[in-house]
């Protein structure tokens, strides 16, 4: 668009990313002031009726009341400022009652951070309304002078805006030049506007961040949940495959081979011929069913990786690819058999997806160790365009390498070539 090519400094006080922020800030001061206000109210009043019984409902009620302004807060950093902050872990009582529900209430510390930030975004919110509105309002209003100069002798009595006067001398800003000179500096404060308010709303989103979000260890707890509900998943998910492996493939192989070595024993006497055309029909069932059991038991966990290592497995896997694959593997030692083998499965997905979607002359596979970081690397140079979207098989990868702390990332553009990186954490 012909707007993109401006300078950042001139289109930014007409993007609506700054007029949301302005929008921010103009909101957050009575909004602040009005939790600001409750939370002192109810605290004061259930700190001074600690006394007696009634204090601890009126502590719990003020703490889960700035918890609901801590929701409104989060909607508004969502609206406007495009921070999506997640809602801290709910509270729970052990038995459900209202007294345990109080208890649980009062221990939550996301509840007495949620109060901490009514307590400090009060005066924050008085500075930044403050500053941006006499930024926004002088700058403005200088900046148009030109266009309002004429009020002051029609309607107020005086040739302009007055720079000094003492009741019988004064200085206006009427000349041609004066008046450009104050239109100048109006745009100077138009222009330099938008970044003071984008500095102003990073404290705000700091502090929403910070205070209004679910703890390290409390996001650490559903982080971890998450990753063991995708394991299970993804382990039900290979106990499926396997069992429609066996069901459809080596199962079916052997009981035909079982009805064939019945019909042969039967003309065995009969018609020998007969029988040694079964017999021979029924070696070729068995070679097929054993080539079916290898690879099924080479997808699970193949002995040469047990044996000899990722070097070797991976190898093993770029030679039945049906497309050229070179294999480099740099490590100074080999990684736990957890991460070693959804290393292997990582990288023989990959060339699956080479082999099946990318129609490449080659591909490339690379694995080293940076850190305490095992990376791999495969790269093809097919007609490109692998997302890892929601429902494919890179998806699926991407959520199973994320179950224990790793990262898959696709660059994959039109036309190709596409670089697959997955990071997974280096345990010796």
């Amino acid at each position: 668009m012909p707007s993109d090519r401006l300078p950042a400094a001139i289109r930014a006080p007409f993007e609506g990313r700054t007029w949301r922020a302005l929008g921010y800030v103009l909101i957050g001061l009575p909004l602040s002031v009005c939790w600001f206000a409750l939370s002192v109210s109810l605290v004061s009043t259930g700190v001074g009726l600690l006394v007696t019984f009634l204090g601890v409902p009126v502590l719990a009620g003020a703490l889960a009341l700035c918890r609901g302004f801590g929701a409104v807060e989060r909607a508004r950093a969502r609206a406007l400022l495009g921070l999506d902050v997640a809602a801290p872990e709910p509270v729970r009582g052990r038995t459900g009652g209202a007294f345990s529900w109080m208890g649980a209430m009062l221990k939550s510390g996301a509840s007495w951070r949620h109060l901490l930030y009514a307590f400090v975004h009060m005066p924050w919110a008085v500075f930044s309304f403050s500053v941006t509105v006499a930024f926004w309002g002088w700058g403005w209003s200088l900046f148009t002078y030109p266009l309002w100069q004429w009020t002051f002798p029609a309607y107020v009595g005086q040739d302009g805006i007055q720079l000094y006067g003492d009741g019988t001398h004064g200085l206006y800003l009427d000349s041609p030049f004066e008046v450009g000179v104050t239109s100048a500096i109006g745009l100077l404060f138009v222009l330099v506007g938008p970044w003071l308010l984008r500095g102003l709303v990073a404290v705000d989103r700091f502090l929403v961040a910070g205070l209004l979000g679910p703890s390290r260890p409390a996001s650490r707890v559903t982080e971890l949940e998450s990753d063991r509900g995708v394991l299970v998943d993804t382990a039900a998910a290979d106990l499926r495959r396997i069992e429609r492996a066996l069901h459809d493939g080596a199962q079916a192989r052997l009981s035909a081979l079982a009805m064939d070595l019945g019909l042969a024993k039967e003309r065995l006497a009969e018609d020998p011929k007969a029988a040694a055309v079964l017999v021979d029909e029924a070696h070729g069932e068995v070679k097929l069913a054993l080539r079916e059991l290898r690879d099924l038991a080479r997808g699970i966990h193949p002995a040469v990786l047990t044996d000899r290592g990722l070097d070797a497995a991976l190898s093993a896997v770029a030679s039945r690819c049906a497309v050229p694959v070179s294999v480099d593997v740099d490590l100074p030692a080999r990684p736990v058999a957890a991460i070693e083998g959804i290393a292997y499965f990582t990288v023989s997905e990959l060339l699956r997806n080479v082999t099946e979607h990318a129609r490449a002359r080659r591909a490339r596979v690379d694995v080293w160790r940076s850190g305490d970081r095992l990376m791999i690397q495969v790269r093809d140079d097919g007609v490109g365009g692998a997302e890892a979207a929601a429902g494919r098989s890179l998806a699926a990868l991407s959520e199973r390498v994320g179950a224990v702390d790793g990262v898959l990332v696709v660059d994959s553009p039109a036309g190709g070539p596409t670089t697959v990186t997955a990071e997974l954490p280096w345990r010796a």
